[in-house]
């Protein structure tokens, strides 16, 4: 074999799926000619670990897991001179990236990607002095991610993000904050924010927008302003419902580059984990910054 791969996976991840379909994933890499290394993650940043401090030598890193295990390969890979491909074998709950890149659920059918697809020069997003795969996002439903546990998605899936969301409706909090994009400058009390790069999020499609391109180097950004009354809650509601309705209290733009300032710690959250809580966040589209193996 003249093919080294090292592959990260998630033993936890989605339904602890991968168990029952690892020794079918090693087999398919071997069969392509790759010596495999495998590295099962054991708590959170071991991935980033793991990529950081690989011997040299290999041809391409791969991961399984959610999109939190991605986004900690592509955090190590990021911080690496040399950057190799990564291939990627989705097995969580949602797997936006996953659905934006067309790759497969079927862990067979993307293991066979992995060894048999093609490189796809990917826009990588730099929040202050982290990177992130497809979303960082604050406010309402952002911490619905991380605060839900990893057995309540394992069983619920999709619903777990809604129940969660749905939880904290009662207590809508908004931020006074400055955003601050291209010549663009707004400043007003916001409940809701996301800076993304992907065809959905928490596996609602369209959510994003219409023509997101993976690799234009702009973000799709939405901000939802706080409602004045109960009647303009309802049509940010729909809005967002029934993408075909609109409400002046969202805005949407694409950009390369923006910053948010908040007069208190905001928290933040980034490709589905807690991404710690800033005052300011300055974030950055990284153009075609990494390969991903997609299909051909």
């Amino acid at each position: 074999m003249d093919k080294k791969m090292f592959f990260v996976y998630n033993p936890r991840a989605g339904k602890a799926q991968i168990r029952s379909n690892l020794l079918d994933i090693i087999d398919i890499f071997v069969k392509a000619g790759y010596e495999v290394t495998v590295y099962p993650t054991q708590a959170a940043g071991d991935a980033i670990e793991a990529v950081k401090t690989r011997r040299e030598g290999y041809d391409i890193v791969a991961c399984s897991g959610g999109d939190g295990t991605l986004d900690e390969v592509v955090a190590g890979m990021m911080q690496c001179e040399e950057k190799l491909p990564i291939g990627y074998v989705p097995a969580g709950s949602t797997n936006d990236f996953a659905n934006s890149l067309g790759i497969p659920r079927s862990m067979k059918k993307a293991a066979n990607i992995v060894v048999n697809g093609e490189n796809f020069l990917c826009d990588i997003g730099s929040f202050n002095d982290e990177s992130f795969v497809y979303i960082a996002a604050f406010g309402i439903f952002t911490s619905v991610s991380y605060e839900t546990k990893q057995d309540v998605k394992n069983i619920l899936g999709h619903t777990a993000y809604l129940i969660e969301g749905v939880k904290s409706l009662s207590t809508i909090k908004s931020y006074h904050l400055k955003v601050n994009y291209d010549d663009v400058c707004l400043e007003d009390d916001f409940l809701f924010g996301m800076i993304t790069n992907s065809n959905s999020v928490g596996g609602f499609k369209g959510i994003t927008g219409k023509n997101v391109e993976l690799n234009d180097g702009l973000f799709e950004v939405m901000l939802i302003r706080k409602p004045i009354n109960p009647l303009e809650l309802n049509n940010i509601v729909t809005a967002l419902v029934d993408k075909k309705n609109h409400s002046d209290a969202i805005h949407y733009f694409k950009t390369s580059h923006i910053t948010i300032e908040s007069e208190t710690p905001l928290a933040w959250t980034l490709d589905g984990e807690f991404g710690g809580e800033h005052r300011k966040a300055v974030i950055e589209n990284r153009k075609e910054a990494l390969e991903i193996r997609v299909p051909k």
